[in-house]
């Protein structure tokens, strides 16, 4: 697998808590001194990129505890105790009250055929912006020549095992197979309605080594595990970029929750949000998080973006929940942190992973835009398998 290398870059002026420090012109990014990574992967791509956000305000690293377990740095993040999670799980009432009937779910939440499988013969995207939503955080976002999937899972459970667990009562809108040419994967955290592992593996026999992984720390030997070759595992804050597609840059940057896959696995690994820029566009993946005061320090350094794709799902009771998943509210306080121009409504819909109303989420989104004086286009949800095209591609 691969990690970051700073051969090609010049001496920094001036670093500061691990970052380059630079004028208003030709300021960089990178990751702070130290970090090697082992390195088993030929196809190393790497860059020095220009940006016009400010480098002068300290940037919150991660951390980790006195076992080596890494931790949340904000005073906004708490676990829920044992006597909360007990209540939780045998005397919370659940509100979600999905529907059993197919046909009342296809007329409440429907799934629709993504454009890229009835016209499997498109040509590849060019220079633009546009965003499917597949269902709960999996996104498809095309983005200036580059097809990026964000945590994509096309099982029918968030499971180990695929006749327990968590069960999706809305059907991925398409197979790995009929999806279009991947570049990239941008994983979240460990969560399995996040990393699916059938999911990794299927896209790995489709796409091989020519698809790129983008994973936080600890996640690396997973993905070697599952046989993915094309794997580059990032700290908060440092970049790195597709092979031959060094105009776009993947930047690993913060979010609050916390991460497990077995029994004693508890936050081995980091959770991250996603920052990818382009040339013309900037898109911002959220990911699994709860509030706190990153979201504004990403904005002032990557802002504004063109694209977010926020979480507005899974929040109910919110003593459970508060410290690891927004409600629609705070999601809104997000896409305004960020100077997000355009934000996609994700972690919805498609998993009862919590007890608000299946239909709640997108209802308290439009309620939250309203309260703030926001345009409800600015801040939008899509059908599952609909595409949303912000600006222009070269397909016809």
């Amino acid at each position: 697998m691969e990690q970051p290398s700073s051969s090609d870059r010049g001496a920094p002026e001036e670093r500061r808590d691990g970052v380059d420090l630079r004028g208003a012109e030709g300021r960089e990014a990178g990751p702070h001194p130290g970090a090697s990574r082992r390195s088993s992967s030929s196809r190393s791509s790497r860059k020095s990129f220009r940006l016009d956000y400010r480098m002068e305000e300290e940037v919150t690293r991660s951390c980790r505890d006195k076992h080596g377990r890494f931790t949340n740095p904000w005073p906004t993040w708490r676990f829920p105790s044992y006597s909360t999670l007990l209540r939780f799980f045998l005397l919370d009432k659940n509100h979600s009250n999905v529907p059993t009937s197919k046909e009342a779910l296809d007329n409440e939440l429907p799934v629709v055929e993504p454009y890229f499988v009835q016209k499997p013969d498109l040509s590849p995207s060019g220079p633009g912006l546009r965003v499917t939503w597949l269902g709960h955080a999996s996104v498809l976002v095309e983005i200036d020549g580059l097809n990026i999937l964000t945590d994509p899972i096309f099982s029918q459970r968030a499971s180990p095992l695929q006749f327990v667990g968590p069960k999706r009562y809305r059907g991925p809108p398409c197979s790995v197979q009929q999806l279009p040419r991947i570049d990239a994967v941008v994983i979240s955290h460990s969560h399995y309605d996040h990393l699916d592992a059938g999911t990794v593996a299927s896209l790995n026999v489709r796409f091989g080594a020519e698809l790129r992984w983008f994973v936080p720390l600890g996640l690396m030997d997973w993905l070697a595990k599952a046989g993915c070759e094309n794997v580059i595992e990032l700290d908060w804050w440092e970049e790195n970029c597709v092979p031959a597609h060094d105009e776009v840059t993947f930047v690993c940057t913060p979010s609050q929750h916390w991460s497990k896959r077995g029994a004693a696995d508890d936050n081995k690994s980091l959770w991250a949000s996603w920052t990818v820029l382009g040339p013309d566009h900037r898109f911002f993946f959220a990911g699994d998080t709860g509030y706190c005061s990153v979201f504004r320090e990403i904005g002032r350094r990557f802002g504004p973006f063109d694209l977010a794709a926020i979480p507005i799902g899974a929040y109910l009771p919110r003593d459970v929940m508060k410290g690891q998943h927004v409600d629609p509210e705070e999601a809104v306080q997000i896409h305004m942190d960020l100077e997000a121009k355009h934000s996609l409504a994700i972690h919805w819909g498609t998993f009862a992973l919590a007890y608000e109303h299946y239909l709640e989420p997108p209802r308290r989104l439009q309620e939250a835009l309203e309260q703030k004086g926001l345009k409800m286009e600015s801040f939008f949800t899509l059908r599952h398998g609909e595409s949303r095209l912000l600006t222009s591609l070269a397909d016809p």
